[in-house]
Order: structure tokens, then sequence, then C-alpha cells
């Protein structure tokens, strides 16, 4: 196996992709913020397998941090992310410095209005416009075919999907079903914050999410029902601190009463210091 090339710069990561490009390779790009475990192994493997040449990113970026969240700590494991990324099929890693990223007196940012108001708009102001900018700027210094991420962040998913749409970029994106540990918590870098007891009191979100799908399949369209039974179910755990429980429209993340088209159950909830989000989608 041959080693993985790292690499810093943006001049040197857009010659990369320009001599993979002009040999006639399909690129993939997957965005990273480290701290990698098997949910990003498998977007790098769906890349490699669908694709010729595969760029992973690895990037805390900082500008989607609120106040007193947890960027400074937020885990940074480079050694192990290589490991997993020269493992899963990743050809090169893209892993600049926030003074690359943000050279003195950048002051542009991109927001997605709409998409970015809900769920975890509602309590993480500032947040979606720092992933949209983020992604934007990855999106210019990596001209890409293709790009993947994971459904665990759907609202995510819809904000850039939504950028890509309103701005034109020339690449498709791909989004990949959620991987989940053998309990069903969903796989998160921040899963390594909870305790013991947290851990495992956590797997509650995954049965609450699964009580949504069987209510519905019982005959329940009742929104607001269903969020009171899923609230109801994870407050049996006490560790357990809900940030929301919402049931939107899968599309539009609009608000809905009656479940009578796809819609997303969607949660976070907060386990000491971890905040956890998950969701599914309820089709009647």
């Amino acid at each position: 196996m041959a080693d993985l090339a790292w690499i810093t710069e943006k001049d040197e990561i857009r010659d990369v992709v320009r001599r993979a490009q002009r040999a006639g390779k399909r690129v993939g790009l997957v965005p990273t913020m480290g701290n990698l475990h098997e949910g990003h192994a498998s977007l790098f493997r769906q890349a490699a397998d669908e694709l010729d040449f595969v760029i992973a990113t690895i990037f805390v970026n900082p500008i989607q941090f609120g106040p007193g969240e947890d960027f400074a700590a937020y885990p940074r494991t480079p050694d192990d992310d290589r490991r997993i990324c020269q493992e899963a099929g990743v050809d090169v890693v893209f892993s600049p410095s926030v003074e690359t990223m943000y050279p003195k007196g950048a002051c542009t940012r991109v927001q997605v209005v709409e998409t970015e108001k809900p769920l975890c708009g509602m309590n993480r102001p500032g947040h979606f416009v720092g992933v949209a900018t983020v992604v934007t700027k990855l999106f210019h210094i990596i001209p890409a075919d293709v790009a993947y991420f994971g459904s665990k962040d759907y609202q995510q998913c819809k904000v850039i999907v939504q950028m890509v749409r309103d701005l034109d970029f020339p690449i498709e994106i791909r989004i990949c079903p959620i991987v989940r540990e053998s309990d069903g918590l969903a796989m998160s870098s921040r899963n390594r914050y909870l305790s013991h007891d947290e851990r495992k009191q956590a797997a509650i979100l995954k049965k609450s999410l699964d009580l949504a799908t069987e209510l519905l399949q019982s005959g329940e369209r009742s929104a607001k029902r269903i969020r009171q039974r899923m609230r109801e179910l994870i407050s049996t755990e006490p560790l357990a601190n809900i940030d929301y429980i919402e049931i939107v429209d899968s599309e539009s993340l609009g608000p809905i009463d009656v479940i009578d088209h796809p819609a997303l159950a969607a949660l976070a909830v907060r386990f000491g210091r971890a905040r956890l989000i998950d969701n599914t989608v309820l089709v009647p």
C-alpha cells in the first residue's frame, strides 16, 4: 500500500486535482473534521468504489462553532485519521491550517437562509453559515466531480444541496446512509465525550426513532402525538437533556401537523458534554 499523501497547502491540492482530472480520473471529495470513525470510513469506501481518485479533507472549522461550544476541545486524532483514510481507499488528505483557510482579513460568509432556520438552526445560530462557508471554499479549492456526506447530518446535507443548486456548483452531492453502533447509536465523533452511563443511556435515541416508525406504521398520523411519545420515551433516561424533537417535511424541513407524505423525525439530545443528533425518514 502506497503512503498516503497529506497536503496542507491550497495550491498543492489544486494541482493534484488538475493532474488527476487531466488523466481522465473522476475525483471524489469527502469533507470531514477529522477524529474519524467507521461512519467516515464508509463514505471513503463508497467514493473509492464509485470513482477513480478520492480526497478527504480534515479541517476543524472554527466558524461553525458557537460561543461556548467545543472547538478547542474537539478531538484531534491525526495518527488514527491517517490509518483510517489509508485503509479505506483515500488517495490524498487535504488538512489545511485555520490561517490557510481564513487568511487575515477574510470576512465573506455564505448563508442558505431558509434551510438553516429550523432544527439545529434554532439553538445554534450561525452554525450553518459556518458550514456553508467552509464547504463553498472546499468546493472551490478542490473542484471534485462528486462530494459525499452522511445523512446523520440531515439538515447539513439539505443546506449543502440547496447551496449547490443556488450557486450553480458543477459538483454532484451524494448523501449516504447513517452508520450505527450495535445498539443503534449513530456514529459520531462526539460519542467520545460520553461517560459509561451516558453512552448506555444514549441508545434511547434510536429507540425513540424506531418508536416513531412503529406508531406511523400502526396508523398514527399526528406529528404532535408522535413527538410527544418520543419525548416521553427519551425522558425515561435521567441523563438525557432534550434540545429538540421535531417532525418536519423531509424536503423543506418546514413544520407539518399530519404525516401524509414523507417526513423527517429529527432530534438533538445532550448527554453531559455531548450534544447528539439523529433522524429517520417517516414514509406513510
